[in-house]
């Protein structure tokens, strides 16, 4: 039986900011909506899908305990990103990189409590 990975990207100093610049430049280009469970909404031409399958694919090398789900969904693609117990706070975190701090902040205070999963508060 395989050890579970760890629940930590490995992405160093150095790669990480890249890689949340890239998440932003494409949210910002395509994101559509957040909704409060976390699920992000893009436009759904191709170009869209091919970078977001790009950024699926990069991120599961380094934080491979997380799980995308990438579909289309009324014209549009919508990804969700799934977390083991215990990895939800690098869910939310990639969640933000696309969102921006704001605009998730808006999606989950549109229900009661916090961020689902989320014991932080």
């Amino acid at each position: 039986m395989n050890p579970a990975p760890p629940l930590a990207c490995s992405l160093n100093a150095q790669e990480l900011p890249l890689r949340l610049e890239e998440m932003r430049t494409l949210a910002n280009a395509a994101l559509l909506s957040v909704a409060p469970d976390g699920g992000l909404r893009f436009r759904g031409d191709e170009a869209t899908r091919r970078r977001l399958d790009a950024v699926i694919a990069a991120e599961s090398r380094c934080c491979p305990f997380l799980s995308f789900d990438l579909r289309e969904q009324a014209g549009a693609l919508r990804l969700t990103i799934g977390a083991p117990e215990g990895g939800e706070s690098p869910a939310w975190d990639l969640i933000e990189a696309f969102a921006g701090p704001e605009r998730l902040a808006l999606a989950v205070s549109s229900t009661e409590g916090d961020r689902p999963g989320d014991d932080r508060g």
